[in-house]
């Protein structure tokens, strides 16, 4: 079997918080396809992904999808001089999750019984209340009353104010300036503290409730924030605090807070953990299998964390690849904490895929059958595809 094709399906979605999703198939010479997904959360980095993928296309086609291994070290190597982190392991994830899938189908199993067998039966979740829906107290609790009714047992948001205003084309677009001076007004500050608390009073004192920073704060006021949520709503983590670029920034607000605090979407492979674990900067692990290096990659940071017995806790922001590209991998982990989903209804990808994803009570169940599990609706993808030249 040798692989004849790498190709992107850049997706409007309703689905995505973003507008839309980017899918990667990889094709063979047999009729077998193996499905990955690398969605971000900018428009101008899909549209600069699908360009690379591409081209990536070129240097794999003729080779054996059962090499995944070494097609990984092939695609990564290739950027060493002009940066392998980034944009070029983003492909790297997209075509190792879909050979993986192409391996599965091959074998007839599915991926989890590839990578040593189950651990566990399913996977137990953490979800994201709808923000869009926060126009009143009302609202606030609503919706966190309908995520603890549907099973879930932990929940993450971010308090604080950050999405831009949607541009002319109807995408969101993040604000950048947090990211420049990385602070908060005291007013922000008190908002978040009063939706943390009205949130952890709705809930109730036995869910978790984890916060995410998204990476934007310099350190004072990231070890403020944190301090202030503490006590507003006894928080089980603080999520990125602080830009990735400096660890020494992320070693400061840990030893000022006593929150647990989690990092990882931002890391890309095994190599951007290592110093992570080393200087015991961090409490839980997040990696996203589209993101840091794909399903091979995944499965050997949490074999890292394992060692320090850190629990990982798979990022998810974006489509069902995403969702079963993780708990994959999570079924054969021992340290595992919970998989992240964007929602607690899943409903939405409905549309998307062959087979509704089961996610009741709070836990994703895998189907048996081979590779993901799962296959996308062509019709779909074809019917709503961007075009990105």
């Amino acid at each position: 079997m040798k692989i004849t094709g790498v190709r992107p399906w850049l997706i409007k979605s309703s689905a995505s918080y973003w507008g839309e999703f980017l899918f990667v198939e990889v094709t063979t010479d047999e009729g077998v396809t193996g499905w990955g997904e690398i969605t971000t959360t900018t428009y101008v980095a899909n549209r600069a992904l699908c360009v690379m993928l591409q081209q990536i296309s070129k240097i794999v086609e003729g080779d054996n999808p059962a090499h995944i291994e070494r097609i990984w070290h092939k695609i990564f190597r290739n950027f060493t001089y002009m940066g392998s982190r980034g944009a070029a392991v983003e492909c790297v994830s997209a075509i190792d999750i879909a050979l993986w899938d192409i391996r599965g189908k091959v074998l007839g199993q599915p991926i989890y019984e590839l990578l040593g067998g189950p651990v566990r039966d399913d996977i137990l979740l953490y979800t994201h209340p709808d923000q869009r829906k926060f126009t009143s107290n009302e609202a606030v609790v609503q919706e966190i009353r309908d995520i603890i009714a549907s099973g879930h047992t932990a929940l993450k948001f971010d308090p604080f104010p950050q999405q831009g205003p949607k541009g002319k084309d109807g995408y969101a677009r993040e604000q950048s300036e947090g990211y420049l001076d990385g602070s908060m007004t005291r007013k922000d500050e008190r908002e978040a503290a009063e939706l943390t608390a009205l949130i952890r009073q709705t809930a109730g004192p036995d869910i978790e409730i984890l916060i995410d920073a998204h990476g934007r704060f310099d350190v004072p006021t990231a070890i403020r924030l944190c301090r202030t949520l503490e006590e507003a709503g006894d928080i089980d983590w603080f999520e990125e605090p602080v830009p990735p670029e400096s660890f020494n920034a992320l070693k400061q607000v840990r030893d000022k807070v006593n929150v647990p605090i989690s990092w990882g979407e931002r890391g890309h492979t095994k190599w951007d953990f290592v110093p992570i674990l080393e200087n015991q900067l961090a409490d839980y692990i997040m990696p996203d299998v589209t993101w840091t290096g794909g399903i091979t990659e995944l499965k050997k940071i949490s074999a890292l964390c394992e060692a320090y017995y850190i629990p990982v806790s798979p990022h998810d922001a974006a489509g069902p690849i995403n969702v079963v590209a993780g708990a994959q991998v999570m079924m054969t982990v021992p340290n595992f904490y919970r998989l992240e989903t964007s929602e607690w209804n899943l409903s939405k990808y409905d549309h998307l895929i062959d087979k509704p994803l089961d996610n009741s009570n709070g836990s994703l169940k895998l189907n048996k059958a081979p590779g993901l599990g799962i296959e996308m609706n062509r019709d779909y993808l074809a019917a709503n595809q961007v075009e990105f030249d």
